[in-house]
């Protein structure tokens, strides 16, 4: 894949970025000379930035939130003089088939996974020029079915509808936005599926094996550099997609 550079730094700002592929992205980023900024719940945004080293910096705020991200996202971009990359990449998962999951799962669910994106773009767009780039992270649950997943599956299908509007709304303004939708990643979530079940999902997949964090990256960085692309939907699975 050919690398889309630009010639000026850009300034980055990744949600749950303290670990998984957030980190990962960020790290690519840097690693390409641009500065990063960390949004996390935690103080583990901190710890994260300091080991990225003097480019990355961390916020600490929920995106379920809306007041904390503004204000956050705000005192960044006062700092920075603005954003240029915006990656929503902040999620959690609760399981469970739809007649047992608990009403609070599934209301933190879309609060984090669908809301969460929708009160950072909002936030950040005041800081947004011609020329900037969304990406949002979506998952191949949110396009096919998998029992046990209805939390989940709603709230990232929600994230790829959101990403068409927002495509449509912003491109006058010469804002792209894109969905990038990994597979089955090694991460600390996917770390909590049983032996079996892994090897049941990986026996599905055509390239064989799990994907890593640093593949995600690779793409993300692309994407954000990308010029004319916009509405597009990312699909980086090892084929999993495509063979359910």
């Amino acid at each position: 894949m050919t690398d889309a550079v630009p010639t000026a730094q850009r300034r980055w700002l990744i949600t749950g970025a303290s670990r998984g592929i957030g980190k990962a992205i960020a790290a690519r980023a840097i690693q390409n000379g641009d500065q990063v900024c960390i949004l996390a719940r935690s103080d583990d945004g901190r710890s994260t930035a300091e080991q990225l080293g003097d480019r990355a910096i961390s916020v600490v705020a929920d995106v379920a939130q809306p007041d904390a991200v503004a204000a956050a996202i705000d005192d960044v971009a006062s700092r920075w003089g603005g954003l240029d990359v915006i990656v929503n990449n902040a999620g959690l998962h609760r399981g469970g088939r739809v007649d047992a999951v608990a009403s609070g799962d599934w209301d933190l669910s879309l609060a984090t996974n669908l809301t969460g994106p929708f009160n950072v773009v909002r936030a950040t767009l005041p800081h947004l020029s011609a020329g900037s780039s969304i990406i949002n992270i979506g998952a191949v649950v949110g396009y096919r079915g998998f029992p046990g997943d209805s939390c989940y599956g709603a709230s990232k299908a929600g994230l790829a509808g959101l990403t068409q509007v927002l495509s449509a709304e912003l491109a006058p303004r010469g804002i792209r936005v894109n969905l990038v939708v990994p597979g089955f990643v090694m991460s600390e979530m996917t770390a909590t599926v049983s032996a079996r079940a892994r090897d049941e999902i990986i026996a599905r997949i055509p390239m064989g094996r799990m994907g890593t964090a640093d593949e995600i990256a690779d793409v993300c960085w692309w994407v954000a550099g990308s010029t004319y692309m916009t509405g597009s939907v990312i699909v980086t699975d090892g084929g999993l997609k495509s063979s359910l």
